[in-house]
């Protein structure tokens, strides 16, 4: 009778210890595969850029690849609209980008609210600046603005999309600097310096990543509180005089079916991530600028004050009712 009192003691005990062992291997496993990271455009912008920045440190920290997977269309709406069908199992995420994620609903049934996404980290901006070629006539910032002051609605800017960061900054800045310029559109980045370059138009409302990427360009400001680290000869708006500081917001959002957990175990993971010194030094050497904005309360008040300064922009220039 005791013997089999104990056996069944025994028994009883390997399973809690097996039990536990199981639970804790489950969750210390994760991720125990690799994780498909969409972005919702093509290949070569910056939103593919900084996502293969980030992939060789993960897989160094958590042993898992990412893997790229491109969903483009309608300026990212094709992919936003969809995120939330995806499985929420913590093996799926994809890009986000502020401003777009906030304009587009704004302007019409895309299949997506701002509010549907669940936005697990800001990770980084790429600051608007003005960008011009290294032999312009516009040799600093108030070069241009006397320019433009002079000849209404001669300067032309090249930019990427209309509504986009690089759109309200140029509507910002006309309202700032008490000017009127134009404004063209193009399909991105790399089309929008091709115009600049070629003469078409006169100067870019670009990022600073710009003359990292392509040569024979130069910035007049950038839109940070502070001057980049990559460019310290190039002033700030507000050093000039004019309350601007921005640009396109990326982050990372998981499917709304994901639970707590797995939302803030991607958080902390990217957030890892964002605070190696190694990897902060490729992002600022690339042009970009830091962010950390992590899920919580912190992220719910960072997307209320983007949503107030971009709504804004947008009605004023007429973007959305």
């Amino acid at each position: 009778m005791r013997r089999a009192a104990r056996m069944v003691m025994t028994a009883a005990a390997a399973a809690m210890v097996a039990g536990v062992g199981f639970s804790t291997g489950a969750v210390a496993a994760y991720p125990d595969q690799p994780i498909t990271y969409y972005i919702p455009f093509g290949p070569g912008g910056e939103s593919d850029v900084t996502a293969r920045f980030q992939q060789p440190f993960f897989k160094q920290k958590f042993g898992q690849d990412f893997i790229i997977t491109y969903k483009p269309g309608g300026g990212g709406a094709v992919g936003w609209s969809q995120l939330n069908k995806m499985k929420g199992d913590g093996y799926t995420i994809m890009g986000t980008n502020i401003p777009h994620i906030i304009i587009q609903p704004e302007q019409s049934q895309i299949g997506y609210q701002t509010d549907d996404l669940v936005n697990v980290y800001f990770f980084h901006f790429t600051p608007d600046a003005i960008v011009v070629k290294d032999d312009s006539q516009f040799k600093t910032l108030k070069d241009l603005v006397d320019y433009a002051k002079a000849n209404p609605g001669k300067v032309t800017f090249g930019g990427s999309g209309k509504g986009s960061a690089n759109h309200l900054a140029q509507i910002m800045f006309d309202e700032a600097a008490g000017i009127k310029s134009t404004y063209v559109a193009f399909g991105g980045t790399g089309p929008s310096v091709t115009a600049l370059l070629g003469g078409q138009t006169m100067a870019q409302w670009g990022y600073t990543t710009v003359p990292k990427q392509f040569e024979r360009t130069r910035l007049l400001a950038v839109a940070m509180d502070q001057r980049h680290p990559g460019f310290p000869d190039v002033p700030t708006f507000k050093e000039l005089g004019y309350e601007m500081s921005g640009g396109t917001y990326r982050g990372i959002a998981v499917p709304k079916s994901a639970s707590e957990e797995t939302r803030k175990k991607l958080a902390d993971m990217i957030e890892a991530i964002n605070k190696d010194p190694a990897f902060i030094k490729k992002m600022l050497d690339g042009g970009f600028a830091m962010l950390d904005v992590k899920y919580g309360k912190s992220m719910d008040d960072f997307m209320a004050k983007m949503k107030t300064i971009y709504i804004k922009a947008a009605k004023e220039a007429a973007l959305v009712k």
